[in-house]
């Protein structure tokens, strides 16, 4: 963060000190007492459950609607205020903002987008799932007067929320990845989580560059949304690929196009989709000024920088475990089911499933988890492991296939899946775990590599 008295945060934000106005703050925003940030400021938010004041004491200095035992900046509203405190810092160190949104594939086009750039200057990044009304302004807020490129994600619960964090950190280059089912209780439509969406880039100013999905309908369409110049990435798209092949793991290697020019990538994250993420964050680059040949070396370096995001382990007996248990929709049920697949024609043993349920989807749900149930035995897995009551309708897909030779095992639970899948995996099967958040299935992941683990 730009070093900042409390004095001159107050008065960036409208509130009043409590305690030593000259306290300095040096380190970025946090929210978390549990990992706190030296020198940093600490967000005193007023949740359901818990008040963030109550645990102040310890903090550098608070930004809270109340005063505390520390130093704190007081305001009425401290999601707010940290919102325009962001700004602010956005407006002083004058990075070059690059957003994008999307319902899946933001957070590993983000990395490899951050990866890439970092090649050219000094690059900060959304980390973790930091991409809503609080995510984005601590983003933010770990940019200094050195930091040459700013990478935001941003998510969308409704429509005006992505507008809303454009406001925020306010973009030149803004990329739609994609618009799918994610969230779609929230929304109710694939429409409305495009008119959210394409917010974005009605934020960008007429000498910005929108990046939009070439083979999405809905984003394709977005063009008419803005006035700045439009860049396309995708099978068909402006920054495009030829010649994908996956090794034994799934990882891919592709060659990457753009301006008639072809530079080969090899990454080394598994599943056929991380080439379209790869070219979304190439395109981006692109629009940014870097050149392709660089950019397409970068990709070929980047390691996976997100947890739980088909992470591919090899335990010590031989089983491959293919985490993906960060989060889960139907369109990236899809993919990661194909790395599995693609992973296990390259084994001797059986493709193995551990499925939970995926949440948010609304009115249909339960045709939705049917559907990938169905997509599991039409691609052949061999074992589908349903991980409790809300993922049932997984198993009830599986089963209306009527050729497929797998088998089904329903489980109450994580617990009871782990136990399971101990017992009846052999060293030269693959298992992938796959769910929303809410299903925490990573303890499965981690409970099959305890014994002689190790990481690809």
């Amino acid at each position: 963060m730009i070093p900042m008295t409390l004095a001159e945060i107050a008065d960036v934000v409208g509130g009043t000190v409590d305690g030593d106005p000259a306290t300095e703050v040096t380190g970025t925003a946090y929210v978390d007492t549990r990992s706190p940030v030296p020198g940093g400021l600490f967000v005193a938010v007023v949740g359901e459950h818990v008040d963030g004041h109550d645990y102040a004491a310890g903090a550098h200095a608070v930004l809270g609607s109340r005063p505390t035992a520390v130093p704190t900046v007081v305001v009425d509203d401290p999601v707010a205020a940290l919102g325009r405190l962001s700004r602010h810092v956005i407006d002083e160190a004058g990075p070059l903002v690059l957003a994008l949104t999307g319902s899946q594939g933001k957070t590993g086009t983000k990395d490899y987008l951050a990866h890439v750039l970092a090649g050219d200057g000094v690059t900060v990044a959304t980390r973790g799932n930091h991409n809503n009304e609080l995510g984005v302004p601590i983003t933010v807020l770990e940019a200094t007067r050195d930091t040459r490129h700013l990478v935001v994600e941003m998510g969308a619960r409704g429509v005006g929320h992505v507008g809303y964090l454009c406001t925020l950190a306010p973009p030149r280059i803004a990329a739609v990845l994609n618009v799918g089912t994610a969230h779609l209780s929230e929304f109710g439509s694939r429409e409305q989580i495009a008119r959210a969406k394409g917010e974005i880039l009605e934020a960008l100013p007429a000498d910005g560059v929108a990046v939009l999905n070439a083979d999405d309908e809905l984003v394709a369409a977005m063009a008419s949304r803005t006035s700045a110049r439009v860049l396309t990435f995708g099978a068909g798209g402006d920054v495009c690929w030829r010649n994908v092949r996956l090794d034994e793991l799934g990882r891919p290697g592709f060659d990457l196009g753009y301006a008639g020019e072809w530079h080969p990538v090899t990454l080394t994250q598994s599943g056929a989709h991380q080439v379209a993420n790869a070219a979304a964050a190439a395109a981006l680059a692109i629009a940014a000024g870097l050149d392709p040949a660089p950019v397409a070396e970068r990709l070929s370096t980047a390691e996976p920088a997100s947890r739980w995001r088909m992470e591919v382990h090899r335990r010590g007996d031989g089983l491959v475990v293919v985490n993906d248990a960060y989060n889960a929709n139907p369109a990236s049920m899809i993919a990661a089911i194909d790395a599995l697949v693609q992973i296990g024609a390259h084994l001797a043993g059986r493709s193995v499933a551990v499925l939970g349920e995926m949440l948010e989807l609304g009115p249909d749900a339960a045709s939705a988890h049917r559907d990938i149930g169905r997509y599991v035995a039409d691609a052949g897995v061999d074992l589908l492991v349903v991980v409790g009551e809300g993922a049932a309708p997984l198993a009830d897909g599986a089963r209306d296939v009527p050729d497929w030779r797998g088998d089904v095992v329903v489980t109450a639970g994580r617990d009871d899946a782990l136990t399971w899948v101990r017992e009846n995996v052999a060293a030269d099967d693959v298992v992938l775990v796959k769910a929303s958040r809410g299903a925490a299935l990573e303890l499965v992941a981690d409970g099959l590599l305890e014994e002689g683990g190790r990481s690809r």
